[in-house]
């Protein structure tokens, strides 16, 4: 028999002896068990460890957190800007001028008036009484008093309803008259008369203060008393001042074409000039310039609006509106209106709450233009005659 043979001979004998040391076995055994456990449940988290790690390095990568928004340029309209060739209407409280009056005034006082309107017909220049559209949306005629039509010393004659006449608070209102002043209130429909030399025809508010005016001279009146001082400003181009700026300080922006002028003056007692800066339009196309202004001129903040006639080129005498730096003289935006329109016809009428201009614009009614971005809108159409509105 071979060696091999006679190995698996023993070996197959062997396997039916049972051990002469069980407990030493089993636990033997028993260490194998637990080893080979260990070993299995080590393999498994290896195994699970190199599946994860795969996984993590196989799975893409997670985007980036969203940059956060860097804001756009702020719109910026051209200096020079023209209304659109149709306006839209997107509706507002004034577009109630025209309506029909429904009360008188003393039956019917207002809280706070939106705005004056005295109607004149444009084919014959016959005015109506004057309105009062009150912050309910409701027109009133204003009874309690009819002012009569302003004339200067020539005899030439207009509607006593001045675009100042209202109050900045729209519960006052002031009527310029041959040798006195009279003064409104439209929360209890009462009238005062204040009397005052000479041919009055222009009136404004600055502040709780009343500006008025002759062709040559201008007084600074307090309405509650009638208590009133020369001013040196002239009465066709003092500035209505901003309702929350300083009370002590005034402008005049006007003068020939060639010598446009805006003066500073601090309104002591007085009355002493501050400074003169002459009217600059380098900041416009090089073929526009404002020749010279007509009616009143508005500040608002450090921005003063007024209706001119302009150039362009080597075309003169067409109408626009010009918004200047207070502070330095400069046109910084300008209104171009062209010509298809009625001379003198677009009196600036003040700013709203939102920095926008509102203006005449005849034939057309009122516009409402914003110099930052440039849009025009309508804000009531074919209203013909003198037009008077409350800060905004």
């Amino acid at each position: 028999m071979r060696d091999d043979e006679l190995r698996r001979l023993l070996t197959a004998v062997a396997e039916d002896v049972r051990p002469s040391r069980p407990a030493a076995t089993g636990w033997e055994r028993a260490r194998r068990v637990r080893r080979a456990r260990r070993a299995a449940g080590a393999a498994a988290v290896a195994v699970a460890l190199l599946t994860a790690g795969t996984a993590v390095a196989l799975r893409p990568a997670d985007p980036p957190p969203p940059a956060a928004a860097t804001p756009g340029p702020t719109p910026s309209a051209p200096p020079v800007q023209r209304p659109p060739a149709e306006l839209s209407y997107p509706g507002d409280p004034l577009g109630r001028l025209g309506d029909p009056v429904g009360a008188k005034l003393s039956a019917r006082p207002v809280r706070q008036a939106l705005a004056l309107y005295q109607p004149v017909d444009p084919d014959t220049g016959a005015e109506g009484t004057i309105r009062v559209l009150g912050d309910d949306g409701f027109v009133r005629e204003l009874d309690v008093v009819t002012p009569a039509r302003t004339r200067d010393a020539h005899g030439n004659e207009a509607v006593p309803l001045k675009t100042g006449s209202l109050a900045p608070d729209g519960r006052t209102a002031a009527f310029a008259q041959t040798d006195e002043v009279v003064v409104v209130d439209l929360t209890t429909a009462t009238a005062r008369r204040f009397p005052l030399a000479g041919h009055l025809e222009h009136v404004l508010w600055s502040g709780d203060r009343l500006l008025v005016g002759d062709d040559d001279t201008t007084y600074e009146m307090d309405p509650r008393t009638g208590v009133s001082r020369k001013v040196p400003l002239s009465p066709w181009d003092v500035v209505v001042p901003d309702p929350g700026g300083r009370p002590d300080l005034l402008l005049e922006l006007g003068g020939p074409p060639g010598g446009l002028m805006l003066h500073r003056v601090a309104t002591d007692e007085r009355g002493r000039g501050q400074d003169r800066v002459p009217v600059r339009t380098s900041g416009l196309l090089p073929e526009h310039r404002v020749d010279e202004f007509y009616g009143r001129g508005w500040l608002r903040g450090e921005r003063l609006a007024r209706a001119g006639w302009i150039s362009v080129g080597n075309m003169s005498g067409l109408e626009g509106v010009a918004v200047l730096d207070a502070r330095t003289g400069t046109v910084t935006q300008l209104l171009d209106l062209g010509r298809d329109v009625w001379k003198g016809c677009c009196e600036v009428l003040g700013w709203d709450g939102d920095g926008a201009v509102l203006l005449r614009r005849n034939p057309g009614g009122l516009l409402r233009w914003r110099p930052e971005t440039g849009e025009v809108t309508g804000v009531t159409r074919d209203l013909y005659g003198a037009v008077s509105l409350a800060a905004r």
